[in-house]
C-alpha cells in the first residue's frame, strides 16, 4: 500500500510539473491590446492571433493525432506542426533581420520542445514587431534576394494560420478536437 502511494505522489508530481511547465507557453491568452495603433503593433497582433491558434490547435496532441494524416498523399500531423516550426523560424528571422540560410534544418526536438520553440519564435517576433514603428527594415533574406515584410504577412504568417486549421481538421478526425473554449474572436478562453 506504501508503495502504491508513493507511485500516486510521483505520478501527480510529474502531471503538476507538466502542467506547470504547459502554463508558462506562450499564447495560452493573446495579449492585451497595445494603446496605439501602428505598423508594428498591428503586424505584432496578426502573429499573437497566430499564436494563439497554434497554441490551441497542438494543446494536448497525442501520439496518435501527431501520426493522423487524412490521405496517403497528405502530411501527418506532426509533418504540419513541423513546417509551421520551419515558418515560424523564417518570421523570426524577418524581424531579426537575418538569412534563412539552413531554416529547413529541423533539430531532433520532441514534440512538447516543437511546440515551445514554435511558440518561442512567434511570440519573439511580435515583441520585436510591437516595439517599431517602421516595419520595413524586417525583410525576408533568401540568399540573394530580399523581400519587404509585406510578403512575411502573405507568406509565411498566413501560411502557418492555415496549417493550424489543418492541425485542427486533423484532430478532429483522429477523434481528439481542441478546446472549444479557446475563442480566437476574443484571443481568450471562456470559462
Amino acid at each position: 500500500m506504501k508503495r502504491f502511494l508513493v507511485v500516486i505522489f510521483l505520478i501527480t508530481c510529474q502531471i503538476q510539473s507538466q502542467n506547470s511547465m504547459e502554463s508558462k507557453l506562450p499564447y495560452y491568452e493573446i495579449p492585451d491590446t497595445p494603446e496605439s495603433y501602428t505598423a508594428g503593433t498591428v503586424a505584432a497582433r496578426m502573429l499573437d492571433g497566430l499564436g494563439f491558434r497554434y497554441y490551441w490547435a497542438t494543446e494536448g496532441l497525442q501520439p496518435e493525432d501527431l501520426s493522423f494524416k487524412p490521405s496517403d498523399d497528405a502530411r501527418t500531423s506532426a509533418e504540419t506542426i513541423d513546417h509551421i516550426y520551419i515558418l515560424s523560424k523564417v518570421i523570426l528571422n524577418a524581424t531579426l533581420q537575418q538569412s534563412n540560410e539552413g531554416v529547413n534544418d529541423i533539430p531532433d526536438l520532441t514534440f512538447n520542445e516543437k511546440r515551445r520553440q514554435t511558440l518561442e519564435n512567434i511570440k519573439t517576433a511580435a515583441d520585436i514587431l510591437r516595439a517599431s514603428d517602421d516595419i520595413s527594415q524586417f525583410k525576408l533574406i533568401f540568399s540573394e534576394r530580399e523581400f519587404p515584410f509585406r510578403n512575411s504577412i502573405n507568406g509565411p504568417i498566413e501560411d502557418a494560420v492555415w496549417h493550424c486549421g489543418q492541425i485542427v481538421s486533423f484532430r478532429r478526425s483522429s477523434g481528439n478536437p481542441y478546446n472549444s473554449k479557446a475563442n480566437v474572436f476574443t484571443g481568450k478562453v471562456r470559462e
